[in-house]
């Protein structure tokens, strides 16, 4: 089966920790802080292959992660960086969060290489953090944590016309006489199981790619039989060859078949819906003298609403000219830009984490709480005013420091202290 579809979790590198450590050296008994810097975490970087048009290297693999910095050593010495995971996947390829599946990646167009989690940074070590009023600080930054995120990874395939309509209607047949395409041919319904892509050459005109659908049924935008598998490969379509057993070979109307397609269209997306449509009235060398000409019965419907007929068979070749010279013209009419889908999740925005180095620790029966922005944030902050107190305590809150108070066994009447300030903890 086509692999056009894969939900995968992946997940950046932590940053490396700083260090804590003192000089020590001979005739130096109160060597300064030289605690060295974290190095960074590894990003998770998409890229584009040109050897690749399926998914099939993550239907089996599902995690992916990538690895953490190394922390900071003695003597400055600064952790190693992580190194970054790559991975490949074939143009075409739009990578979405999986819960509100927003788009985050378009791997298409110029978009060759995107950085989707980037890798923490290295924690500062406490060299950095020495003041006039703070020359021994024993705490040192935590490396930025990790980025996580389960995504999913959808094959749009890329083509300026899709081939659309019924399963049997002669799309393949079609496909294979105007392209160097050699999709597989059989009188069988659903026989196409994958989309299939070809170049068209006109002499005089400029050529297209065209996209030959997997063929559609009723329902198929709610997902009955592989609806929503071959819907999604229209989406970056600009123009439709709706293809029709014009002769009604196996018993179907073809005015009835073109409605109903359409109707799944509309289900589906209805901007794509709107987009230009052309019918290929295909298997004319079938239609035997009748009451009624079907050809002309689908001009008769269609025709007044802008959407041209052409009379065609993939068989004897009957029609394709003048079929391929219209698409060319329209597409000419068109916008060349590609199709591409645009940015909806931002992971440095949904993923941010509040970075705060500080320290807890527990001396003679009181809580020490020490760092650089408790000591800046005690400077301006008034805690005489039931406002300036109030913000004290959601500071406490929202940085985790009441949280690792908690953690490291405070109870209700133990003392606190932060610099100058000292208080007793209750909840």
């Amino acid at each position: 089966m086509f692999a056009d579809r894969a939900k995968i979790f992946i997940r950046s590198g932590k940053g490396g920790d700083g260090h804590v450590s003192f000089r020590r050296e001979l005739y130096v008994p109160n060597g300064g802080p030289d605690g060295g810097d974290g190095g960074r975490g590894g990003d998770v970087i998409f890229e584009v292959d040109e050897g690749l048009n399926t998914l099939q290297d993550y239907r089996h693999r599902k995690k992916f992660v990538a690895k953490d910095g190394e922390p900071g050593g003695k003597r400055r010495c600064h952790g190693s960086d992580a190194a970054d995971i790559v991975l490949k996947v074939p143009e075409g390829t739009v990578i979405k969060e999986a819960d509100s599946d927003k788009v985050i990646a378009d791997m298409s167009g110029e978009n060759r290489r995107q950085i989707v989690l980037k890798g923490g940074r290295g924690g500062l070590g406490n060299q950095h953090f020495a003041t006039a009023t703070m020359q021994i600080p024993k705490y040192a930054q935590p490396g930025q944590p990790a980025q996580e995120l389960w995504i999913k990874l959808e094959l749009k395939v890329i083509a300026d016309v899709g081939l659309i309509g019924f399963p049997n209607v002669g799309k393949s047949t079609l496909l294979s006489r105007v392209t160097n395409a050699q999709p597989k041919i059989a009188n069988y319904h659903f026989t196409t199981l994958n989309p299939n892509l070809g170049v068209v050459d006109i002499e005089g005109a400029k050529g297209f790619v065209i996209a030959d659908i997997p063929g559609l049924i009723e329902g198929a935008s709610s997902g009955v039989g592989l609806g929503h598998e071959f819907l999604r490969h229209i989406e970056r379509t600009k123009l439709m060859i709706h293809v029709v057993d014009a002769a009604g070979s196996e018993g179907r109307d073809p005015v009835d078949d073109i409605h109903k397609i359409n109707k799944e269209l509309e289900a589906y997306n209805p901007e794509i819906a709107a987009r230009p449509q052309v019918i290929a009235a295909n298997k004319t060398d079938l239609i035997y003298a009748g009451d009624e000409d079907p050809v002309e019965r689908l001009k008769k419907v269609f025709e007044p609403k802008g959407i041209r007929v052409f009379p065609i068979s993939g068989v004897t070749g009957q029609g394709m000219k003048e079929l391929l010279y219209y698409v060319s013209e329209q597409l000419g009419r068109l916008d060349d830009k590609p199709v591409i889908f645009e940015q909806e999740y931002f992971p440095e925005d949904e993923l941010i984490h509040l970075e705060l180095p500080y320290t807890v620790e527990k001396e003679d029966g009181i809580y020490v709480v020490e760092g650089p922005k408790i000591e800046k944030m005690l400077g301006y902050t008034n805690l005489d005013s039931e406002k300036g107190f109030a913000f004290f305590q959601k500071f406490l809150k929202d940085t985790g420091i009441l949280g690792e108070l908690e953690k490291a066994g405070i109870e209700e009447g133990d003392t606190v202290r932060m610099y100058g300030l000292q208080f007793n903890y209750y909840k």
